[in-house]
């Protein structure tokens, strides 16, 4: 029998038009595994998966319910490479890993495509993306990315100018931007809900409202032990994938990561005519600010607005009232129009603002922080730890000489140290630097 999970989840238009296949238990009980993942977003499930698909018996533990963080929040695009770009990379930690990285820098919307593929999620994909560019700075940069992403195999890339921007977004609010063929969208909290299902179709095995209370590692061949409040689970293998989800379980990735608040409105279902007058392409869209909008078209015509960054995790007094004015400078024909929902969620920033993943011990592997970039990249994360556990260290070692910086300053410092960064770029932005 299929629930409306509209009551277990943030009120979000997610929550709303989505429907749980599947009430997974509480764990009650002490049981073992080969591995045990602690996390049901994005990460945790992708993870899970790959390890199933190998043979290994794999339990996942979720706190609240599979996707309530930002993995059911998200705006639900399918963005290519990682927060930080690939010539940065190479800037910062040479040619090697910079091609290494650029080499993984499209695949998680390939694995996504493939998982929807595959398992026949429904998940209302849609092709395609553009980057819009409100100055003619903002355009070199575009040709640039291009000419970045081409030399590392992405050929789905066409710069588009004033005169084509109508097709693709019908707004003069930009001077052009990037079409990105290679990605696309999808509903978040649908993907979420099921790749949980392919999961258990497999063999996984999901507890939801199972907090870990405590992890104790184990090294060598002995199990770890990870505990909740009714149960517990006694693994070979440990994954932490909770994110901006996890808290101060494990202290030492808490200092090294800054929860995020961003926040999304949706409209009411807008005419077809209006909608397709709107974004004819029904491409994702983000702009090319620092602190960055983004929005699209849903499968049922609203538009889905979101942007902002609150340092520290949580929403503004108002969602509506913040991101109203954003959406309808854009579409002025909009303005007025009635928001159906409005909802928050965290991501996770780290100061490099690139992936972390890594061990601790012999036998904890954790991925986090994607610093926005998260539904791509904790699905490659997902992909490059499986690869791991099973032996094949190569991809994750390319992650793992990554320096991960604590924020100066400890945990009291990273907001306002982190604020102080996003007002130095949004000067930059509003004069356009």
């Amino acid at each position: 029998m299929s629930h409306n999970p509209a009551s277990q989840y943030p009120d979000s238009y997610y929550a709303a038009s989505s429907s749980r296949h599947k009430d997974y238990p509480s764990l009650q009980e002490s049981i073992q595994a080969d591995i045990c993942v602690v996390g049901g977003g994005y990460s945790g499930l992708a993870t899970a998966i790959s390890l199933q698909e190998k043979g290994y018996k794999v339990v996942l533990l979720e706190a609240a319910k599979i996707g309530f963080g930002a993995s059911g929040r998200n705006g639900g695009q399918l963005v290519n490479s990682f927060s930080r770009d690939i010539d940065h990379i190479e800037k910062q930690y040479g040619k090697d890993t910079a091609s290494a990285m650029g080499a993984m820098a499209f695949e998680g919307a390939e694995i996504i495509r493939g998982l929807i593929d595959k398992y026949q999620l429904d998940v209302d994909y849609q092709h395609g993306g553009f980057f819009a560019a409100f100055t003619d700075k903002q355009m070199d940069e575009l040709a640039a990315k291009k000419a970045l992403w081409e030399r590392f195999g992405n050929q789905k890339l066409r710069l588009v100018d004033k005169q084509e921007m109508a097709k693709i977004v019908n707004t003069d609010a930009y001077v052009g931007g990037l079409v990105d063929e290679h990605c696309g969208h999808i509903h978040p909290l649908k993907l979420a809900l099921e790749e949980a299902r392919a999961f258990t179709d497999i063999g996984g095995i999901i507890f939801e409202d199972s907090k870990v209370i405590e992890i104790k590692h184990a090294d060598g061949d002995k199990l770890s032990e990870v505990i909740t409040g009714k149960g517990r689970v006694h693994a070979k293998k440990l994954v932490l994938a909770g994110n901006a989800y996890m808290g101060n379980l494990e202290p030492k990735l808490a200092r090294k990561s800054m929860p995020c608040g961003t926040q999304i409105i949706t409209t009411e279902v807008l005419p077809q005519s209006l909608a397709e007058q709107l974004i004819p392409s029904r491409y994702c869209i983000e702009d090319m600010n620092y602190k960055l909008d983004y929005y699209r078209l849903t499968a049922d015509n609203r538009l889905l607005f979101g942007g902002g960054v609150t340092y520290g995790g949580g929403d503004p007094a108002s969602i509506e009232k913040y991101l109203r004015p954003r959406f309808e400078s854009v579409f002025p024909q909009l303005k007025g129009i009635k928001i159906d929902y409005a909802w928050g969620g965290d991501f996770l920033l780290t100061l490099s603002r690139l992936p972390q993943l890594g061990k601790i011990g012999d036998n904890t592997y954790y991925a986090q922080g994607y610093s926005g970039h998260g539904v791509n990249t904790s699905h490659l994360s997902g992909r490059i730890l499986a690869e791991a556990i099973d032996g094949e260290t190569r991809r994750f070692e390319v992650f793992t000489s990554l320096p991960h910086y604590p924020f100066p300053g400890g945990r009291m410092m990273r907001v306002p140290f982190t604020k102080l960064g996003a007002w130095y770029y949004g000067v930059r932005d509003k004069l356009g630097w």
